[in-house]
């Protein structure tokens, strides 16, 4: 496979997850985004601790949808991140009927 062809496979997947994540969107209340990983879940819980003087936060998501190009299986039951560095946790707009 040449450096080209890999390219095209790549950006045809990310165009894939980029529709699939449009298409779940409204099925999820919440939007985590950490250094790693962009979530998409309808529980998030959040601890901090320190560490010797490093603060790290623990993020706990139940009914969660990973954005991961290149995981098989996005959506999960459980999630634990657990970090030293940033966390963004954005409650979505709920639907207008």
């Amino acid at each position: 496979m040449s450096e080209e062809d890999l390219e095209r496979y790549e950006s045809e997947i990310e165009l894939a997850l980029v529709h699939e994540y449009r298409a779940v969107l409204p099925m999820f209340s919440h939007v985590v985004e950490t250094e790693r990983r962009f979530y998409l879940a309808n529980k998030v819980e959040v601890s901090v601790g320190d560490a010797g003087g490093a603060p790290w936060v623990e993020v706990r998501l139940e009914d969660a949808w990973v954005w991961d190009m290149y995981r098989p299986a996005r959506f999960v039951p459980s999630v634990r991140v657990l970090t030293f560095r940033d966390v963004n946790i954005e409650r979505l707009p709920e639907p207008e009927l």
